[in-house]
């Protein structure tokens, strides 16, 4: 019988401290996915699991080869997974992005290629989106207290808001290829790409898995996953999307994983209320407020990950009618789940419905 390998405490520097919504939201994950695993393809499954971005990860490896050696390969995703933290991470003072956010300069500053291609791919999400997606709202983000300082029982006042919306803005931040760097349109911005950055992180492990000639895997950080191949019993991967409930775990849907990244956003794990209002951290950056419409979370399969991610969090933003209509125009698998006090009415795009249908 296989057994995941021993994991040491936080190996992996993060993109984020530990907040109770992570570590539900991967309860919540590994639950679901080992409910619908079954003890027998475990048995035949590599298992290596670890932590990063505030988060943990998984990778499970159905009939690994006598030949892999898997120490090395967790070996190699320690390394990736702290390669992109050492480019992408707002928590630590000594990444790319972080040394990028505190220079206070418009002129063109120096990045990798992998932070330039990540940065394309949020804007083109963004230019979309009409900005729906946009990975400068963390300063708005803070102000209504789901960031770092963590803020009382009292609403921002507008004119804080206002303030805070003139250095919000995706088209802010400028991109070039050659050579790598990004540039800011005012000095004062900040750029967070935690909404893709968990998406990308699983589509660098799966090139790593790919890399050393493995073709079924499911691979997760913090709920956004990756699946390829099959499972132990030779079956897609059944992957379940949770229900949006806060007071309690739950199945909702069950989806079958080939080839495919998922990615899920919702407004269920991060939240507070006040005067009998709830408020929640999923900010649109349009009005500077938190988005009031019925949409609990968007689920968004994409052939890779980064981008199931940006889509899952854009369209929860642009609401149910909006994003549906956006979603069938460009044809994106999603699952909309708007909320109507305690119902739950499920709705499918025409990509997902052919997909799910298949």
């Amino acid at each position: 019988m296989l057994t995941s390998m021993p994991v040491p405490t936080l190996s992996s520097p993060s993109l984020g401290p530990h907040s109770l919504a992570q570590r539900l939201l991967v309860g919540v994950a590994a639950l679901a996915l080992l409910s619908l695993s079954g003890c027998g393809p475990r048995e035949h499954t590599l298992n290596l699991v670890g932590t990063t971005m505030g988060t943990s990860w998984s990778v499970q490896v159905p009939h690994p080869p006598g030949s892999l050696d898997q120490a090395d390969l967790y070996a190699r995703i320690s390394a990736e997974l702290d390669t992109v933290n050492a480019r992408m991470s707002t928590y630590r003072a000594s990444s790319e992005l972080s040394r990028f956010n505190a220079a206070a300069s418009t002129d063109w500053i120096a990045v990798s290629p992998a932070l330039v291609h990540l940065a394309d791919t949020a804007i083109a999400v963004s230019t979309v989106t009409d900005g729906a997606f946009d990975v400068t709202v963390g300063p708005l983000v803070n102000l209504w207290g789901f960031g770092p300082e963590v803020k009382g029982d009292q609403l921002p006042a507008q004119a804080d808001i206002d303030a805070t919306l003139a250095r919000v803005g995706w088209d802010l931040l400028r991109t070039r290829a050659e050579p790598p760097a990004l540039r800011k349109a005012r000095p004062d911005i900040d750029v967070d790409l935690s909404a893709i950055a968990k998406g990308y992180g699983v589509d660098r492990l799966a090139a790593v898995l790919e890399a050393a000639g493995i073709t079924d895997y499911l691979v997760e950080i913090g709920g956004e996953l990756r699946g390829r191949g099959r499972n132990a019993d030779g079956e897609p991967w059944r992957i379940a999307i949770e229900r949006p409930d806060a007071r309690r775990r739950a199945v909702l849907r069950v989806v079958a994983l080939t080839d495919l990244g998922m990615a899920t956003s919702g407004d269920y794990r991060n939240f507070f209320e006040l005067d009998g209002k709830r408020y929640s951290h999923t900010i649109d950056p349009a009005t500077g407020r938190p988005v009031e419409h019925q949409l609990a979370s968007v689920t968004v399969l994409a052939e890779r990950c980064a981008e199931a991610d940006a889509w899952a969090t854009a369209l929860l933003v642009l609401g149910p009618a909006r994003g549906m209509a956006l979603a069938n125009d460009h044809g994106l698998m999603a699952l909309f789940v708007e909320r109507f006090g305690d119902e739950l009415r499920i709705t499918e795009s025409t990509a997902f419905a052919r997909m799910a249908g298949g």
